[in-house]
């Protein structure tokens, strides 16, 4: 199913017309900080236990193993910096970005993984905001596919904007109810933080450009629509 044109039923979860009362200022910085410390942890927790075993007098025989470890969770880091740098900061010095400078961000966290990425967005060049709206909407995407699918990653430029599409194809693709939340724009009323903070800030790096998220729910198929104001160049 494709959902490029409008004409598709839809289970829809849009921009809220009404702003519930949301985190702001030091209250989400201390969401967006503990959900990167969550996801940080594993991979250098994975090194120090690699450097461990290498200390280890009676683990002499499993050094090779302990070097692959360090290894593997030190790519894991990187890749994760450099994501995060882009979704989530300012990246230094960078104001635009090429759409495979995205592509190679999302690949160093996705590959290996259950989900396959389907990459259909041509070469272009994008502002700040409308990059950390695709990496993010990409990621998302691919998460809805914890247990494998295809996540078909999209854009097309008209005329008023950018849109960009994320549609995840799966026999048990899933989004968690405080995902959608977020992505709705809501306040988390029950639920984890961690699992609501990145969607809400899609929403948000979306909404404060004046653009809008939808997001559609069907059987097998979940899509993230994004409609972003004309400030990209091709």
């Amino acid at each position: 199913m494709s959902f490029l044109t409008d004409t598709a039923p839809r289970a829809s979860f849009d921009v809220a017309d009404e702003q519930p009362t949301l985190p702001q200022g030091a209250e989400l910085a201390s969401m967006v900080a503990a959900k990167l410390c969550h996801d940080f942890i594993s991979p250098s927790g994975a090194v120090m236990s690699g450097l461990d075993l290498l200390d280890d007098p009676t683990a002499q025989d499993m050094r090779d193993d302990a070097m692959d470890l360090i290894r593997q969770s030190a790519r894991k880091m990187i890749s994760l910096v450099s994501f995060s740098r882009v979704a989530f900061g300012s990246s230094s010095s960078a104001e635009r970005f090429s759409s495979t400078e995205i592509h190679n961000l999302l690949s160093g966290l996705t590959d290996g993984s259950r989900a396959q990425i389907d990459w259909r967005i041509p070469e272009m060049s994008l502002a700040k905001p409308h990059a950390r709206a695709l990496l993010n909407l990409a990621y998302l995407t691919h998460g809805a596919l914890a247990l494998g699918g295809t996540a078909i990653i999209t854009a097309r430029q008209e005329d008023n904007g950018l849109t960009l599409v994320g549609q995840a194809e799966g026999n048990r693709v899933r989004l968690k109810p405080e995902a959608l939340m977020g992505l709705r724009g809501q306040s988390l009323s029950e639920g984890l933080n961690g699992q609501w903070i990145q969607p809400y800030w899609l929403w948000l790096t979306i909404s404060e450009i004046g653009g809008r998220l939808d997001t559609i729910v069907e059987e097998q198929c979940i899509s993230l629509l994004a409609r972003l104001p004309n400030l990209v160049e091709i």
